[in-house]
């Protein structure tokens, strides 16, 4: 996203990375449509960014089902945490995905699911929801991301606020990158302004 690169570029410490593991180097690293298999069988990459800039998700070919990683659960919505999280990336892939007629998930976390149509039109509602709740909260005024979590995630345990937080977060960078909201950076904390 834009934000994200200009708050890169502006050396902002966004705190994050979960999930990112920057001493790995794979010996064949596979990017959109690479395949790998046997005689049969084949995998085919499918590019999910979103959890993640690098996500990649496995299709196992002629069969309808994807290995989705991390990016579509068996239990919930995945976290989203800047600057590897980029929440107008997932919900692109979110998308992306929803667009195949898959029928099996077989996530990283979680149980199979079963009815992927069904999972994914949640997951972006859900999502959608969520923006409509953070610019709900902004109307009220500036707010920063822990404020503006602890105002709309009142239905999570408290302990996953944190992560909220971070979701949160990467859905005020989105916003930024669509000009609905303004973000002002101060001793590097994100205020997210309506």
């Amino acid at each position: 996203s834009e934000t994200m690169h200009r708050l890169r570029r502006d050396g902002v410490n966004l705190g994050g990375g979960e999930g990112a593991d920057d001493g790995f180097s794979p010996d064949n690293p596979m990017r959109e449509d690479d395949t790998v298999g046997a005689a049969d069988w084949s995998l085919t990459a499918l590019h999910t960014p979103g959890h993640l800039s690098n996500h990649v998700s496995l299709a196992l070919d002629d069969t309808g089902i994807v290995f989705t990683g991390d990016t579509v659960m068996g239990w919930a919505t995945t976290l989203v945490s800047p600057p590897e999280g980029d929440m107008a990336a997932f919900m692109a892939t979110l998308r992306r995905l929803q667009a195949r007629d898959d029928r099996l998930y077989l996530p990283g976390h979680g149980h199979p699911v079963a009815d992927p149509a069904g999972m994914l039109t949640w997951q972006i509602a859900h999502r959608e929801e969520r923006v409509a709740q953070i610019l709900r909260a902004l109307a009220a005024g500036p707010a920063d991301a822990e404020a503006i979590a602890r105002a709309v995630y009142i239905d999570v345990d408290q302990a996953l606020l944190p992560a909220a937080q971070r979701n949160v977060l990467a859905t005020l960078i989105g916003l930024a990158d669509e000009g609905r909201v303004l973000l002002m950076i101060a001793s590097s904390l994100i205020n997210g302004f309506a």
